[in-house]
């Protein structure tokens, strides 16, 4: 799982691909990027909408628990970002809209990021390469997860993992945040005095309509190119956790409630709906609400994690197991 999710800043030296393996379009249409340096196969990434076209949120405007009961759901999942004291809720019915919030919580740049393609949700501390970075979409995607790209340097980041893959910043990893995907009940419950991401006003957007609906239930991931798990549906949630080799199904987390290995502990209750089943995100299916934390000497802490497809986890950890 250390693959998967980095939880500290880092950089590593990657060899680079031949020039003549960078296509025309792509040096037309980044004439910033540093093509020179890149850690992947450029043949691996896949365009299909131009930079921005999902557009970040860069200013966002957040409000009371009041404000948010307003138009969320109790069982609407929302992710949950606590720094310092401050708590902050990004619904996924404003997320699967934008898919990046360019945020600060007590001091801190940050940016809290969403994959609809891959129903993974990261949070990163922004500050790379010396210099705060700003996030957009790219229009890219590499194994169907968002390509995101940092205005400063147009180096490319591979969201799931949060790594720069093409450009000057290539091989650096962002340091992730331990969020929770939770119920907006649960928010309200753990922080009464939480702050909530209001829909941005100079965007219009169906907000919570899923765009994607009936997505997690399909048979095949959209606009996947890459080998697919064996002995489990592609689009089967399971659990990553930064630390670990392997990950859990989500089914198997339902039956047991609780699994625990050496200090990880997994816990799940029902009451929070999917964002990628039914049209209405409050008429999705139960996902539940998943908690993973380790035991340390000042008691239980939340860890890096992710609730993501079988095929996305696969992707990135090819080879390792996940146990149902």
């Amino acid at each position: 799982m250390a693959v998967l999710l980095a939880v500290g800043a880092m950089s590593l030296v990657m060899a680079a691909p031949a020039q003549s393996q960078v296509p025309n379009s792509w040096k037309l249409q980044w004439p910033n990027t540093d093509f020179e340096k890149a850690s992947v196969a450029f043949d691996e990434i896949l365009f299909v909408i131009p930079r921005d076209r999902i557009p970040s949120i860069d200013a966002p405007d957040f409000g009371t628990i009041a404000d948010g009961e307003s138009f969320l759901a109790d069982v609407e999942p929302v992710i949950t970002l606590e720094i310092e004291g401050v708590a902050r809720a990004y619904p996924l019915q404003i997320m699967i809209w934008h898919e990046i919030v360019n945020d600060e919580i007590a001091g801190m740049p940050v940016s809290v990021t969403f994959c609809p393609l891959c129903n993974s949700a990261v949070a990163f501390d922004r500050r790379a390469g010396g210099q705060v970075l700003e996030f957009g979409t790219s229009g890219g995607l590499r194994f169907s997860d968002l390509v995101m790209y940092d205005r400063q340097t147009e180096t490319w980041w591979q969201q799931f993992v949060g790594e720069g893959i093409v450009g000057e910043l290539t091989g650096t990893f962002l340091k992730m945040l331990p969020i929770r995907v939770e119920s907006f009940a649960s928010f309200k419950e753990r922080f009464p005095a939480g702050q909530v991401l209001l829909t941005p006003q100079d965007v219009v957007r169906e907000y919570g309509r899923n765009p994607y609906d009936g997505y997690d239930t399909s048979a095949q991931p959209f606009l996947f190119r890459g080998e697919l798990p064996e002995g489990i549906a592609p689009l089967a949630y399971v659990v990553a956790v930064a630390g670990e080799d392997d990950a859990w199904s989500l089914d198997l987390l339902r039956r047991e409630g609780r699994i625990e290995k050496d200090d990880l502990i997994i816990t799940w209750e029902p009451g929070m709906t999917s964002a990628l089943d039914a049209r209405a995100i409050p008429q999705g299916q139960d996902l539940g609400n998943v908690v993973v934390q380790r035991r340390t000497g000042d008691g239980l802490v939340d860890v890096v994690h992710d609730l993501t497809f079988a095929f996305n986890f696969n992707a990135f950890n090819p080879g390792a197991t996940i146990n149902q």
